[in-house]
């Protein structure tokens, strides 16, 4: 009887320990992503820059060294990993302020200029370098929004004007206009983030009086209908829980994926699958925690986080992620 008890309890250990290995390979394989760092922004280190994608260079203008705000801009080649400046933004020097590409030239608008919060708005033609006015954004001015195109529709909307906002409103470059968007009835917000998949728009994240929002919506330009996904606290039994609310982080798409990565000084990412609607944890970007850094999806295949800051320190670094890839600490 002896010999059998002792049986079963090596059994049981053996069975157990195995467990224990299952389980631990599965986290292993879950926490898959590798970052590579690429060549420094070539400008000051900042935060709270704008943004957009045109081909294969991304454009980033104004934003906040922690002194001075900026008007500069600078252009990254993604073929040749280098930065090129480009013809300084023709507005007042500013941050917080938002940006977007449509028809082949890139937008950007609002944002603060350390006394005034802005309502205009400039569109860049990068065949001549230059930049013209164009119509004042017709909502109040603000900064912290947002700002997206998808399907051939170019929208701006939440952020901060005094107090907390939830409207959007579209762009027409053909008559130089913009109209109001209605329809969103998720919370009022300021500096969330938005990413693009397959011609949805997904918007999530952001802060209201001191409190992260959870709840995550996607934008059908066809219909122009807003549909609530899984909130970002999300702890049904169908999957692990997570928390990814927060405010000020970054985001981009890598083939038909959605990412958020960093906010409230965090360096964590998580990837979203339009399919299922769950989100998945990723390897955590391998420089320092940041908010207000500038998401990049260039090809609808590479994403990049750029710039940001975290206290007082302010960054000037360029990391490129690899969703698939094992984590790596000697490639960097």
């Amino acid at each position: 009887m002896k010999h059998l008890k002792k049986g079963i309890f090596l059994s049981t250990l053996l069975i157990a320990l195995i467990c224990i290995s299952c389980n631990n390979d599965s986290d292993d394989e879950e926490i898959l992503g590798n970052w590579i760092k690429k060549s420094a922004f070539d400008g000051p280190a900042r935060s709270s820059a704008a943004s957009f994608v045109i081909g294969t260079y991304a454009y980033i203008a104004t934003g906040y060294t922690g002194d001075e705000y900026l008007k500069d801009m600078w252009a990254y080649n993604s073929e040749g990993d280098y930065w090129e400046q480009k013809a300084d933004f023709i507005g007042v020097p500013r941050s917080s302020s938002s940006g977007f590409e449509l028809d082949g030239k890139g937008y950007i608008g609002l944002g603060y200029d350390g006394t005034n919060k802005l309502k205009d708005f400039y569109e860049y033609n990068p065949t001549t370098n230059t930049w013209t006015q164009k119509a004042d954004f017709a909502g109040t001015a603000r900064y912290g929004a947002v700002a997206f195109q998808v399907g051939g529709k170019a929208l701006m909307g939440t952020g901060y004007d005094g107090n907390y906002l939830k409207d959007f409103y579209q762009y027409n470059p053909t008559d130089n206009s913009w109209a109001q968007i209605n329809g969103f009835s998720g919370n009022k917000r300021r500096n969330a983030t938005v990413f693009i998949i397959d011609g949805i728009a997904y918007f999530g994240t952001g802060i209201n009086s001191g409190v992260n929002q959870v709840d995550f919506w996607a934008f059908d330009p066809n219909t122009e209908i807003w549909t609530r996904k899984r909130d970002l606290d999300d702890d049904e039994d169908d999957h692990d829980a997570y928390t990814i609310k927060r405010a000020n982080a970054s985001s981009f798409s890598i083939n038909g994926l959605g990412y958020i990565c960093c906010g409230d000084s965090s360096n964590s990412i998580w990837e979203y699958n339009p399919k299922t609607d769950i989100w998945k944890q990723k390897t955590a970007l391998e420089g320092s925690g940041r908010s207000d850094a500038v998401g990049i999806t260039l090809n609808e295949e590479r994403g990049f986080v750029v710039l940001g800051k975290s206290g007082t320190s302010y960054f000037d670094d360029v990391w490129e992620f690899k969703p698939n890839d094992e984590q790596n600490d000697d490639d960097n």
